[in-house]
């Protein structure tokens, strides 16, 4: 009977020293990463970089200046047609408009009077040339008949290429037609306007916008931090969240005296005319400070109660909650000054949910 006393007590010390080295093992209260918990965050490792500061410059998408190019009228008169609309797609010879002009209704009389004058003038050296074969002139009366001919035909040919460059037609119509192939980008007629003598501004604007520049200000304080072919980086208003990558093409060395800025050009290829011109830009430059920090995605710090936090990762079991000090967050990245050492392991995608679920 004592025997089974004995036994049983024994049993019963080890299911209990049991139950605690499996409590041990497993503390109740601590934080592990649940299935679903990990399916939802990445992981990261932070490295060692050159921390990268950025410079933020607004700006607008414009053509390049050698392909753009601004059609004035060469005659006033009446616009009897307008053929194109702002942003059409045109190619080079292309009728842009007509206008009915008492110019060219001039040169259209010069040239009747030009083929007159040559028809006279031909007819007289044939008299002439009949005279002299008859020795009935002097040489010099037909020398004096061709050189009449050579000056009709002369000016006849004037009157047609001063017509030819108008592109005229039907008499008194003058054809505005488009030097190159391009975009209407900006047009100042309309049908049924009256263009008065002496009108100084361009009708048409046609620019080829299959690459384009960003245009972009500077302010005096950046101008020593910038040199040719730094890269840049450019997003725009209608594409949010999307940047295009260029390369500072040139630095206009001539100060605006009203805004005290600078103007820089990133050049950019414009693939399926995305690129319209006068968009509204912002241009972001990186350029190295030289220093070396650990870097990681910006993403990665959670700030609450005006400190900065990262989710250090040990193991599913082990999180840590840890204060950093940032330096600066540059683009996606941010480089810590202190509190994190390159190599550590840390939470990225949706650290604050860790975050709430180990600190609430």
């Amino acid at each position: 009977m004592t025997r089974y006393k004995i036994t049983g007590t024994i049993f019963l010390l080890y299911g209990l020293f049991a139950c605690q080295s499996k409590k041990e093992e497993t503390p109740v209260g601590r934080f592990q990463l649940t299935d679903t918990m990990r399916q939802r965050i990445s992981i990261d490792t932070a490295t060692l970089q050159t921390v990268q500061s950025e410079l933020r410059f607004s700006g607008k998408v414009t053509p390049a200046d050698n392909k753009i190019t601004s059609v004035f009228p060469v005659v006033s008169g009446f616009v009897t047609r307008l053929n194109v609309s702002l942003g059409d797609y045109v190619q080079k010879g292309q009728s842009l408009a007509s206008i009915r002009s008492t110019d060219m209704a001039d040169f259209e009389k010069q040239r009747r009077d030009a083929e007159n004058d040559l028809l006279l003038s031909r007819k007289n050296l044939k008299a002439t040339q009949e005279l002299y074969d008859a020795k009935l002139n002097t040489e010099r009366d037909l020398a004096v008949a061709q050189k009449e001919v050579e000056n009709n035909q002369a000016e006849l040919s004037r009157i047609n290429e001063v017509l030819s460059i108008y592109h005229a037609r039907e008499g008194s119509i003058y054809n505005v037609v488009a030097p190159i192939s391009g975009f209407i980008i900006d047009k100042k007629i309309n049908a049924d306007m009256q263009l008065p003598a002496g009108f100084g501004e361009s009708i048409f604007t046609i620019a080829q916008i299959d690459e384009v520049y960003v245009t972009a200000n500077v302010y005096e304080t950046d101008i020593p931090k910038l040199s040719l072919h730094m890269p840049a980086e450019v997003e725009l208003i209608s594409y949010p969240g999307k940047r295009l990558s260029g390369k500072i093409d040139k630095i206009l060395n001539v100060l605006d005296p009203e805004t005290r800025t600078l103007k820089i050009r990133i050049r950019l290829p414009n693939p399926g005319y995305l690129l319209k011109p006068d968009m509204a830009a912002t241009v972001y430059i990186k350029r190295n400070e030289g220093e070396q920090k650990p870097a990681i995605p910006a993403d990665a710090v959670v700030f609450d109660k005006s400190r900065n936090y990262v989710m250090v990762y040990h193991r599913e079991d082990s999180i840590e909650t840890r204060v950093i000090e940032p330096l600066r967050t540059t683009g996606q990245t941010t480089y810590v000054r202190a509190g994190l050492q390159p190599g550590e392991r840390i939470i990225t995608r949706n650290a604050l949910l860790v975050y709430d679920a180990i600190n609430d």
